[in-house]
């Protein structure tokens, strides 16, 4: 059964940090593509960041930019999102996906494989 999970969400308050982890199980990640997206309350899903497993080129949304990183652990066939200096802004539903790569990273119909989410809520 392919699954990927989400952990590492929670309540942080501004400027606090993050990090969120995704696993997977039921494939390997070696020739996917992973993402992060976000959705808050009446927003649309908004791309956050994402890498391509092979090369590790990694991309960002221009919101995150400078404050989120993405990072690969081949042994542990997961990826992590460091989130620093949170922002009320950043407050949303986050979502990893995999897919089976291509350089249309940005995109959600890019990727195949989602996780259910985890909650972020920065707040004073």
């Amino acid at each position: 059964q392919v699954q990927l999970v989400e952990s590492g969400g929670g309540l942080v308050q501004p400027g606090g940090s993050l990090r969120l982890s995704c696993a997977a199980s039921g494939f390997t990640l070696d020739k996917a593509s992973i993402g992060w997206f976000r959705q808050a309350p009446g927003k649309e899903r908004e791309f956050v960041a994402a890498i391509r497993w092979i090369g590790g080129n990694s991309y960002y949304g221009d919101s995150v930019k400078g404050r989120f990183t993405i990072f690969r652990d081949s042994t542990k066939n997961a990826v992590h999102l460091h989130m620093n200096n949170l922002e009320p802004e950043d407050t949303a539903i986050y979502y990893c996906a995999a897919g089976a790569g291509g350089d249309q990273y940005a995109r959600s119909d890019s990727y195949n494989y989602w996780g259910q989410g985890t909650q972020v809520t920065v707040t004073s």
